[in-house]
């Protein structure tokens, strides 16, 4: 996954054409995706997980292969799990150290679980 500080990200701007902003309550499966190459999915705040879901739905069920972004109130903590879902890259939060939320990777070696970037569960995976 790549991370972003958050003095290195410029939001989109609507005349860009090739990324797509998109709202927390929107459908994800009903995006037109044509043409984009990166989803914006913004976090309002920590208790609110709906970009989860719209990112797990993008890379799943649609195939989305471009760039899927957490936005906003991003924590190093849920990076693992944004990771998991389908999300390619994470833009921190003012004030957190991008050294920090990359050790996030190194705690966790393997999942048992399938998930949106390791499809098969980490035993069948073992065994092949």
């Amino acid at each position: 996954m790549k991370i972003l500080a958050s003095n290195e990200y410029q939001a989109p701007s609507e005349s860009t054409a090739n990324v797509l902003v998109l709202a927390n309550d929107v459908n994800a499966l009903e995006a037109n995706l044509d043409g984009i190459t990166q989803v914006d999915l913004y976090f309002p705040n920590f208790t609110d997980g709906r970009a989860f879901s719209q990112a797990y739905l993008l890379r799943r069920r649609l195939k989305f292969e471009g760039d899927i972004r957490a936005t906003g109130d991003v924590l190093i903590d849920q990076l693992v799990q944004m990771e998991r879902t389908g999300f390619s890259s994470a833009v921190l939060r003012e004030g957190v150290d991008a050294t920090d939320a990359q050790r996030q990777f190194e705690r966790f070696g393997g999942f048992y679980q399938a998930d949106a970037v390791h499809t098969q569960p980490h035993f069948v995976e073992v065994q092949a």
